[in-house]
């Protein structure tokens, strides 16, 4: 745990990891992308479900951040 967050309960500090994860995750299927994309006959179908499934992820991600983190009203 971080000394400078001692006030985290478990659910934050799950949300705080299933974040960490999904953020892998998406790193990952970016490099996957630019990989397939400099195939010398690039899958494209293929390239076409892993962008689907980052920009999945990215919503994810917004939706899980918004969670440990909510808009402040001022």
């Amino acid at each position: 745990m971080n000394d400078d967050e001692p006030y985290l309960n478990e659910e934050q500090l799950a949300l705080r990891g299933r974040l960490k994860l999904l953020q892998t995750e998406h790193a990952d299927l970016d490099a996957s992308i630019e990989a397939l994309g400099h195939m010398p006959i690039p899958d494209q179908l293929r390239i076409a479900r892993l962008k689907r499934r980052k920009l999945q992820l990215r919503d994810e991600i917004a939706k899980v951040a918004d969670r440990i983190l909510p808009d402040i009203i001022a």
